[in-house]
């Protein structure tokens, strides 16, 4: 029997708690937890132990009791155990809500979960078994997309988590996406090869999706190998046998169904295919039954259906429509989306087109096509019952086929252009212009309707010359010709001018204006006021009225010009006659109540707002969040704050934002209003979660537009003191919503740097707000508090140089002029400042200029100091770089001249070996020629041979010493004949000694040469 040992405190005993026989009240097990402060991961054991057990409630009450506040005081230092609670409470409500069918219950459960993940998260937002749950709790909302990037985020960290390859990989098979999945299920397997066998069950899946039956049942029979119970692998391989077509592989499928049967009696899916098989056998009685107890088995969407269905078709095929339908309509009850399961809608249609329901078979059929259009049944099927339809929601593809079909078909390009006109202007208006050709080409006359679609459409994609041509064309020619051209030019007033057209019709001018084509022309002064034509749009506005004084949205695009030139009381009298026409039009009513707020009539507005509200019954989001808004500017308003009234009407403004989300849960104006009510109680944390989380909401949708939940989020880290924050919140509102081009925007950027302290670059964006609102007193008197501020911090500074010094006191100067030209400025109170204060920043500047002189004195001494101090350095350097350099030099010439001299003698060693050779040669030709005429020639004189050598070895003119000169003696020129071999030995011996001692003339010695041998002529 398994056991829990709970430490007791202080002691080494322990409390021995048998899981099999928990306490049927978990509020002992909570009293022990509790008194012996056991960890945390205790309370997950046990809470986890009362879910297996199917005891729902003491497994929330311990989880609720183990992630209380003063449970989080306690154990603050143990996160892991404390997220992990949290993400166990977010995994339940997770799959509340992925099982609950009731949409609020289910938005209630995902609300929940989200918070105790969102919770977890503020402990460690690295945490990535949270970030695994609300990849979970997105794919159980549906929202893939989200949930895919979320699972990112955790693989991007840990690259080998088995739990977020798991979820990323069931993302991608709920997206169709069954590659993608097969090789994050493989990835997984890879990691993990010792996963329960469960998990090889999505392979099988994925393969099967893919159409390779043969590896899917690998994947199947894989699983069975190391579970043979499981009977989900019985049930996906068993369908792949019976779809083969073999008969022997039949039969193992239906075995392997009841095996699965066998395994668990309750399995529906073995059921329901059991059912198909008996249905085959024409056995109506044993589907009946199986169906039966598939649906008593099973609380899941898609088998009920598939239950269902089995029914329906058994009564179709006996004919029994009536009971056919009512099979085929709980089975779609049961789908959210068709594409689940779309065999019910074909079934359906079947029998509608019995019981001749045309409507309903076409609702039907289209849903089908929009799955398979190329369903060649299904689409003879609505083709035959096409001039029967209405609205025609969901038939996009049907159409679509119909005018590959048949494209001269101008009806199904009208319709289809209809269906288009919702979701993609430029596809509608290629349909639209398609049967205006084709209307043109057969010579039949073009409906007015279609002319407005068209130009409609050209308006929306902002082609307006486009526009203007089609609603022409629609209007033909009339009195709205001449003044939309131009050829009548008259200054209507904004208000009524009926005189004007009196006076045409007495001229037997025609007005008469279609009612068809009443709308045509309202668009055509539309595009009119687009194209900043206000004159031409007033006056063709005007004349709608003249003839058609019920057509009330004339009245309020009056008003909106009115409003555009600032004339709100005129506006506000436009507005009116539009009630006067239909006192219940709310947009006229919603229109008026913004105006009386404009004027600070707001107990009109309130009374407006509320009027909109009896009409609708008290459910207009629009008018609660318009009433909550007055009550938070009721609260904000006044000059004298008076705490009792402004925490009512807060409190108001938060009740109507609650109830306009109890209507409608995610309408982020109301989530936005209630973190502004808290901002004001100074709740800041709170009020910046719900900021983030609509500002998340309405950043993922294209539609919606909120500067605000920006700017809040700014003001609030403003208030907290993180000033980079608010900066950065502050320039992407900037830049996002308005093109950097708000000057109120930059004014809250401006106060972020005040209150950082950051004076110039204050003063840097309040110039740049002024450049765009040049007539805003208040931004000049603010760009002088904040030159003030910058020279009083400057000049306080304890070390300062005299440029900071000279900066101060050029702000200074401008700050004081500007002071002064506001000064003079009129109607002072109504521009926001005091003439006082004026005149007192005034005074302190000039005070400042006066102290500044003293300091900027003793800081141009200070400077004066240190640039001599730094000239006697310099001077100091140069003179020690220029005995450098001129070392440098000496030794480069000596160097130079060293080369150059050893370069010398190396050329001059090279000629006298060249010479020697030369002689040498010489002489050993002339000892050979004398060898053979010795008998003929006298012998020469010993004297004067003797005087010669004499002479040859006499020092030279220029008296260098060591010289060597090779010489012959007398016996050595006799045996010249005989030792002919020794003496050239001899001779390249002495050639190489001259060498050697040539290269060895150490650099800088004196330049020793050897004498030219002499002549051998000479002896």
């Amino acid at each position: 029997m398994a056991c829990v040992y709970i430490p007791v405190q202080n002691t080494s005993e322990e409390v021995r708690v048998a899981l099999e026989r928990l306490p049927a009240d978990a509020t002992d097990i909570l009293d022990i937890l509790k008194a012996e402060q056991a960890p945390l991961n205790l309370w997950l054991t046990f809470a986890r132990e009362y879910f297996k057990q199917g005891k729902v409630a003491e497994f929330l009450q311990i989880l609720e009791e183990g992630s209380s506040p003063e449970i989080d005081e306690y154990y603050s230092d143990v996160k892991y155990d404390r997220i992990a609670i949290l993400n166990a409470l977010g995994a339940y409500y997770t799959n509340l809500g992925r099982v609950e069918s009731k949409q609020r219950e289910k938005d209630e459960h995902f609300i929940r979960a989200t918070q105790y993940y969102n919770k977890a998260s503020r402990i460690d937002q690295d945490e990535a078994s949270t970030w695994v749950g609300k990849g979970q709790l997105l794919v159980a909302k549906g929202e893939l997309e989200q949930a895919q990037e979320v699972f990112k985020i955790v693989l991007d960290g840990q690259r080998d988590n088995v739990a977020a390859l798991l979820g990323q990989a069931c993302v991608q098979f709920n997206s169709g996406r069954f590659q993608e999945a097969l090789k994050l299920y493989k990835k997984a397997l890879q990691i993990h090869p010792q996963c329960p066998a469960s998990v090889r069950l999505g392979l099988g899946l994925c393969r099967a999706r893919l159409g390779e039956f043969k590896k899917a049942q690998q994947a199947f029979d894989r699983v069975l190998q190391l579970d043979g119970n499981n009977v989900e692998a019985l049930v996906g391989s068993g369908i792949i046998d019976l779809n083969s077509g073999d008969e022997n592989r039949v039969q193992a499928g239906l075995e392997k169904m009841l095996a699965a049967f066998e395994i668990y009696p309750y399995c529906s899916m073995a059921l329901n295919h059991l059912a198909c098989h008996y249905f085959f056998l024409d056995q109506h009685p044993m589907v009946e039954q199986l169906t039966e107890a598939a649906l008593a088995a099973t609380d899941h969407v898609l088998i009920k259906a598939q239950s269902y269905y089995n029914l329906a078709r058994s009564y179709h095929t006996r004919e029994d429509y009536d009971m056919a339908a009512r099979y085929y309509r709980a089975s779609t009850a049961e789908l959210k989306n068709p594409k689940d399961f779309i065999l019910p809608y074909y079934g359906l249609g079947q029998v509608h087109l019995k019981l001749g329901d045309w409507k309903a078979a076409l609702a039907s059929f289209e849903k089908v096509l929009e799955l398979y259009p190329d369903n060649c049944e299904t689409l003879k099927a609505v083709g035959h019952i096409l001039g029967h339809q209405g609205r025609k929601e969901k038939a996009l593809e049907h159409f679509k086929k119909a005018t590959r079909m048949n494209p001269k078909d101008v009806d199904a390009w009208l319709e289809m252009g209809e269906l288009l006109v919702s979701s993609d202007f430029a596809a509608a208006l290629d349909s639209f212009q398609t049967a205006h050709t084709l209307l043109k080409r057969s010579q039949e006359v073009v409906p007015l309707a279609l002319l407005n679609n068209i130009g409609v459409l050209h308006f929306e994609k902002d082609e307006l010359e486009s526009a203007r041509k089609a609603y022409k064309q629609a209007l033909g020619e009339g009195i709205w010709t001449e003044y939309s051209e131009g050829h009548r030019s008259v200054d209507v007033s904004p208000i009524e001018d009926n005189e004007l057209f009196r006076s045409l019709e007495d001229k037997g001018i025609s007005l008469d204006i279609p009612a068809e084509k009443v709308t045509v022309l309202f668009n055509l002064a539309r595009l009119h006021e687009q194209l900043h034509e206000t004159g031409k749009a007033s006056v063709l506005y005007r004349l709608i009225l003249y003839k058609h004084p019920e057509y009330e949205d004339a009245y309020l695009r009056l008003g909106a010009l009115s409003l555009a030139r600032s004339n709100i009381s005129t506006s506000l009298e436009l507005v009116n006659k539009a009630l006067e026409a239909n006192d219940k039009n709310v947009e006229a009513l919603s229109v008026r109540g913004n105006l009386e707020v404009k004027t600070d009539d707001w107990l009109k507005a309130k009374d407006t707002f509320k009027s909109i509200l009896e009409i609708k019954d008290g459910n207009d989001n629009y008018a609660m969040l318009a009433l909550g808004n007055w009550n938070y500017y009721a609260a904000t308003r006044g000059e004298k704050k008076v705490p009792k009234l402004e925490a009512t009407h807060l409190e108001k403004a938060r009740d109507l934002y609650q109830k306009v989300l109890g209507l409608q849960i995610n309408n982020m104006y109301a989530a936005n209003g209630i973190g502004v009510v808290l901002a004001e109680k100074g709740l800041f944390d709170i009020s910046k979660d719900i900021f983030t989380q609509v500002q998340e909401a309405a950043t993922g949708n294209l539609a919606v537009d909120m500067p605000d939940v920006w700017i809040n989020l700014g003001h609030i880290y403003l208030a907290q003191g993180q000033f980079g924050l608010a900066v950065k919140m502050y320039l992407n509102c900037l830049k996002r919503f308005y093109h950097n081009t708000d000057h109120q925007i930059l004014l809250y950027l401006a106060r972020c740097h005040y209150e950082a302290e950051q004076w110039q670059e204050c003063k840097r964006v309040l110039l740049r707000a002024i450049h765009l609102a040049p007539s805003n007193y208040m931004l000049r008197f603010d760009v002088a508090i904040a030159m003030q501020k910058f020279s009083t911090a400057t000049l306080q500074k304890a070390k300062r140089t005299a440029d900071e010094v000279r900066q101060a006191v050029f702000e200074l100067k401008n700050a004081l002029r500007l002071f002064g030209q506001l000064a003079g400025v009129k109607d002072k109170q109504v521009h926001g400042f005091d003439e006082k204060k004026l005149d007192m920043h005034g005074e302190y500047c000039k005070h400042l200029l006066d102290a500044a002189k003293v300091h900027l004195e003793a800081a141009e001494r200070e400077e004066q100091q240190l640039r001599q101090k730094q000239e006697v350095a310099r001077q100091l350097a140069m003179a020690q770089e220029a005995r450098r350099k001129a070392e440098e030099e000496r030794r480069l010439q000596l160097e130079k001249r060293r080369r150059d001299a050893e370069q010398r003698i190396a050329l001059q060693l090279e000629d006298k070996l060249q010479q020697t050779k030369a002689l040498w040669n010489k002489k050993t030709h002339a000892v050979i020629t004398d060898d053979g005429e010795d008998g003929d020639k006298p012998e020469k004189k010993p004297k004067k041979r003797r005087k010669k050598e004499k002479k040859s070895t006499a020092p030279d003119s220029d008296g260098e010493e060591g010289r060597y000169s090779p010489r012959h003696s007398d016996d050595d020129v006799e045996d010249v004949p005989t030792r002919s071999q020794g003496k050239k030995k001899r001779r390249r011996r002495a050639v190489s000694d001259s060498e050697e001692e040539g290269e060895m003339t150490p650099a800088g010695s004196p330049v020793q040469y050897v004498d030219q041998p002499s002549d051998p002529e000479d002896d």
